[in-house]
């Protein structure tokens, strides 16, 4: 089942007696077991029906002890397994799962740790409720999903807005999604669109000294402007660690390397050769006739060269600002 399935039959009062949610990304399985702790239960049921245990704290025999048990004054018992990939002895519950009481749910959140899907527990649990996997949403759908989400708040979202929270944040769904929502809240109540001011003022990102600024810079070889933010970033450390800058800017110009490389010609296509979304892949475009494939491969040398600098290696007592504004200089003059 997706995602958008298992909350559709939550919607409905369709429960199945037990789930396995599974996957690298936290978000979606966060947002099931909540969906099940709200929907189940009414908040009176929930004192004697409802059963929260830990993985690192609880074993297969508490687990089957406790989802055999029936209901007090109501239809469901519901007993949600969190940290379940800390479970040591999750074969055992082949037995229960075989046939699992129908007047208990019982949800396991299993997360970043994968499934071994030919055990027989797995097995049993896909046969009779839930197997469900959350994957990682890759970085180049990270913008249409957070334009989806907002969306779905009868919202709209600025481009730029998007691409500022896209690439300063992260591919975290869930850091997304908690920056978003105080974003949201913090809307005036005549305001149906998110933009650029509001990511800067609510979510603390500058729209002027951010790494996708940065990047734009360098691939247009805007030097005055490249300065002036790496600069920026030299005084706030904290805020703009450089192997976190240095990483960035090797994923940008790898992409870059890439695109020199592809024989792909639309824009979609090239979207997904280099891991973006559509509508990136102009400017991406634009800086790649800046640099031919000899120059990318120089640059790459040097953001490996001054990513041991900045741990320390070779750079004596060398700024990490310093440092930072040396590599610029090189990257923007190969």
């Amino acid at each position: 089942m997706t995602f958008n399935q298992i909350l559709k039959d939550l919607d409905n009062r369709i429960f199945h007696p037990v789930y396995l949610l599974w996957g690298e990304e936290a978000y979606f399985i966060d947002a099931i077991v909540d969906k099940i702790m709200d929907t189940v239960l009414t908040e009176s049921e929930k004192s004697f029906n409802q059963s929260i245990l830990y993985g690192k704290d609880t074993n297969a025999y508490e687990i089957n002890e406790v989802a055999r048990r029936f209901p007090m004054m109501a239809n469901h018992q519901l007993v949600v397994v969190k940290e379940a990939q800390d479970l040591k002895d999750f074969k055992k519950l082949e037995s229960y799962v075989s046939d699992p009481l129908k007047s208990t749910i019982l949800v396991f959140a299993h997360k970043y740790k994968k499934v071994d899907k030919r055990l027989k527990v797995v097995k049993n649990i896909a046969k009779n409720g839930v197997e469900f996997e959350s994957k990682r949403v890759y970085d180049n759908k990270i913008p249409d999903w957070i334009e989806t989400y907002v969306t779905n708040k009868n919202l709209r979202i600025n481009q730029e807005a998007t691409m500022l929270i896209s690439e300063n944040i992260g591919a975290s769904l869930s850091k997304i999604v908690n920056e978003l929502n105080k974003l949201i809240i913090s809307m005036p109540d005549d305001a149906d669109t998110i933009t650029p001011e509001m990511v800067e003022q609510n979510i603390g990102i500058s729209r002027d000294y951010n790494i996708f600024e940065l990047q734009r810079a360098i691939g247009s070889r805007n030097r005055k402007k490249a300065y002036k933010i790496i600069t920026f970033f030299g005084k706030n450390p904290k805020n703009h660690p450089a192997v976190l800058t240095i990483t960035m800017l090797f994923n940008y110009f790898r992409k870059l390397i890439i695109l020199k490389s592809t024989k792909e010609t639309s824009r979609n296509a090239i979207a997904a050769a280099i891991g973006v979304a559509p509508f990136f892949v102009r400017e991406y475009q634009n800086a790649a006739r800046q640099y031919n494939l000899k120059s990318l491969i120089q640059i790459v040398s040097i953001l490996r060269e001054y990513d041991l600098k900045v741990k320390g290696m070779g750079s004596g007592s060398t700024s990490e600002g310093e440092l930072m504004r040396e590599m610029t200089f090189k990257i923007l003059h190969a």
